[in-house]
């Protein structure tokens, strides 16, 4: 039997694109990193780990920088959140860890924590050592979880270190779920979403590629294991329900970034347009930028005060040469066989609140490639197709119910986390959930096998 070849080692480099895409904030070296660790003033109930979802210890990995002792540094940000390189490079540590930072209060830059961060787990990397934790005493028992991402990656770190084998099925032929195909390149490139996993896998978790979980395939996995963990994310990302979404020239922005990040898109005509104004949509239209369009528009229904990005990617959109079109809704998609524009109406609100189209404001933006950000629909559907109605998880609005102190559902032999539960939110809120659900299964597995 082979042996496996490593994730980073599955992907072919593209030169061209790590130069369109290079990083948005490059990494500090020592004569940087040291300096600035030592700003920090190393706070008690220090406010950057309380901001930041999977509580690394700030100050101490901190001050490991400052003392020489990266390994030390690495295995406290490992020991609270196993996926903290990717967390450094793809956090929106503005309104997180950096955004609590005391140095605030005085008027001074917040503490560069994610640099740090980087530039601690680059130091593990460099090195060559292996990662700081080993698998506990195997007990027997195993885990199924669905969906290869950063809830279930933080899952599975958290049974293996107690003993518990984690079986990982993933639809898609590599692992990281949006950290590896819908993170921006020029936040987390692909490698390092891959490198990081092939360090996880030291731990022994097996990974199950290109499986598809069905009802059918749900109810083997029950019977397979002891525990199933749901790490499912989201679906399919909306469409406008408009005339003509079915041209060439119509994608959606999860798509687009993938398609980069894979290498399999490398250009995209000159106009080029966004509908939706949340992180992923700013994501897609910098990428259109940086793939060489020269006419990038982000068209949104509301105005900028309501739109879901956080300002600092705005501002970085505009700075990158996106331009907005507030208040207009898409009534149509113009073209013979592919797209030529997007049919669109201007709006106002009314004294209810309501926004509604104002008359006699239709008009068309001529556009080469639409590109859909508006939202993704719920992925639960099979959870509900089984026969037995006690395997059936509660779900509220498409989201998975949990306790989220454990990520126990309603079955209680099912736990869950990330975007499935939560409607969307970030990597490391991800990583939270599937550290807290890996403690809640072994926890929950030990009470189930306890010797009376």
């Amino acid at each position: 039997m082979s042996e496996r070849v490593p994730f980073p080692g599955q992907i072919v480099a593209a030169p061209e694109l790590a130069e369109r895409f290079g990083d948005l904030h490059p990494p500090l070296d020592r004569q940087a990193a040291v300096p600035e660790a030592n700003r920090c003033l190393y706070c008690f109930d220090a406010p950057c780990t309380n901001a930041c979802p999977t509580h690394i210890d700030v100050p101490r990995f901190i001050k490991k920088i400052a003392s020489g002792n990266l390994s030390g540094s690495a295995r406290t940000i490992l020991d609270a959140n196993i996926l903290g390189a990717s967390c450094s490079r793809a956090c929106p540590v503005e309104v997180l860890c950096e955004g609590a930072c005391v140095m605030h209060r005085y008027n001074k830059q917040p503490i560069q924590i994610a640099r740090l961060q980087r530039f601690a787990m680059d130091a593990l990397y460099e090195s060559g050592a292996p990662l700081p934790f080993e698998p506990g005493a195997e007990t027997g028992l195993s885990v199924g979880l669905i969906g290869a991402g950063p809830a279930s990656l933080a899952c599975a770190a958290e049974l293996r270190r107690r003993g518990i084998r984690a079986d990982l099925y993933d639809a898609r032929p590599l692992p990281g779920g949006l950290n590896t195909y819908g993170v921006a390149e020029y936040k987390l490139p692909l490698v390092e979403s891959l490198r990081e996993i092939e360090m996880l896998a030291q731990l022994g978790v097996d990974f199950h590629f290109e499986t598809r979980i069905d009802a059918a395939g749900l109810a083997e996995l029950e019977r397979k294991h002891d525990a199933v963990f749901l790490g499912i994310g989201l679906g399919a990302i909306h469409q406008l329900g408009v005339a003509g979404e079915g041209l060439s020239g119509v994608t959606n922005a999860l798509d687009l970034i993938a398609g980069y990040k894979s290498g399999s898109l490398t250009a995209v005509p000159n106009r080029v347009v966004v509908v939706g104004a949340g992180n992923t949509a700013i994501d897609a239209a910098i990428a259109a930028v940086r793939l060489g369009a020269t006419d990038v528009h982000i068209l949104y229904r509301r105005g900028p005060e309501q739109m879901s990005a956080f300002t600092f990617e705005f501002e970085h959109a505009k700075n990158e040469g996106v331009k907005f079109l507030w208040h207009v809704q898409p009534m149509g998609i113009r073209g013979s066989r592919a797209v030529e524009g997007i049919e669109l109406t201007k709006l106002e609100s009314t004294e209810d609140g309501s926004i509604v189209p104002r008359d006699g404001s239709e008009f068309v933006l001529e556009a080469d490639l639409i590109v859909l950000s508006i939202g993704q629909a719920t992925h639960s559907g099979f959870l509900s197709d089984s026969s037995s109605k006690s395997e059936k998880i509660q779900v509220e609005r498409g989201r998975i119910v949990i306790d989220r102190a454990t990520g126990q559902t309603s079955n209680p032999k099912y736990f869950a986390g990330g975007d499935c539960t939560n409607g969307g939110r970030e990597v490391v809120d991800a990583v939270a959930d599937g550290k807290r659900a890996g403690v809640g299964i072994a926890a929950w597995l030990e009470a189930q096998h306890v010797t009376v």
